[in-house]
């Protein structure tokens, strides 16, 4: 299960599905400020801001497999006393794809306005027969992350879950890149530390339902074999300009093809680099 994980993770969390704007009153869980044990870095963000919506459409092969929309809300919460953005996505499959294989995911994070890493992740999955619920706990001050029974895992600085690392990764300076250079996000994925590594591969001009974008293109690092056959299988393709979305993201893997799609946008930060 874990190599789907991380194909959605990779591909921006865009196999998200429909969206509640309805926050979760769910008991939230104290947060210690600790900050004389380490202090939390100070992340320039203008890549989003509350209020933001993107809409994604997937695909299986030639198969409408559903939809997405990831949105920042407009819930401004304290967690340890630092102010957060809280994220929320929920996935539903959707037509014949939902028959076979139905999907009813929520994925939540709070993730620090200053320093751009998650306080609190939520999981709550369905995918055909499996299920899993998770709410990690970070704590940046210690450097751990508390998944509940009693389990306490080290971390280390920066580290993201799967919803926050996109996030993150929109706010990286991409001015300078070069193709070749390779940019690091690490995640803590089902208990584990994941290094998501992404190489550039140059700016294109790609057209798409919505239009046209100038767009840099990106591709991550990935292991041939299990999932995919050459390592040119994943791409992604997010906008020349601030805000960094994602206008499309494509996998050929072994068993056919997923491809995610941006179909709409709201609330940006910033212009969009759409041509026209």
């Amino acid at each position: 299960m874990k190599k789907y994980v991380l194909i959605l993770t990779v591909v921006m969390i865009a196999s998200l599905g429909f969206l509640s704007f309805q926050s979760d009153r769910r008991e939230m869980p104290q947060i210690a400020n600790n900050g004389s044990v380490k202090d939390l870095p100070l992340l320039n963000n203008e890549a989003f801001k509350r209020g933001e919506m993107l809409t994604f459409r997937m695909r299986y092969g030639i198969i409408e497999a559903g939809i997405a929309t990831l949105a920042v809300t407009d819930e401004a919460r304290d967690l340890g006393g630092r102010k957060t953005f809280h994220v929320v996505g929920i996935g539903k499959s959707q037509g014949a794809f939902d028959w076979f294989f139905k999907v009813r995911d929520r994925y939540e994070t709070y993730i620090d306005e200053k320093a751009i890493v998650p306080w609190l992740f939520v999981r709550r999955i369905q995918e055909g027969s499996y299920t899993c619920s998770q709410d990690y706990v970070f704590d940046h001050y210690k450097e751990k992350v508390n998944v509940g029974d009693n389990q306490i895992f080290d971390s280390g600085p920066n580290m993201q879950d799967m919803l926050s690392a996109f996030y993150n990764a929109r706010t990286m300076d991409l001015s300078g890149a070069k193709p070749g250079d390779v940019y690091l996000v690490n995640t803590f994925v089902d208990k584990e530390i994941f290094p998501v590594k992404i190489k550039f591969i140059g700016r294109e001009t790609i057209t798409t339902a919505l239009g046209t974008f100038k767009c840099l293109k990106f591709r991550p690092i990935i292991q041939k074999g299990r999932v995919f056959k050459h390592e040119e299988d994943l791409n992604v393709w997010i906008s020349d300009d601030k805000n960094h979305i994602p206008i499309l993201g494509q996998a050929d893997v072994l068993v056919g093809s997923i491809k995610a799609e941006l179909t709409g946008y709201s609330g940006l930060a910033n212009p969009c680099a759409k041509v026209d």
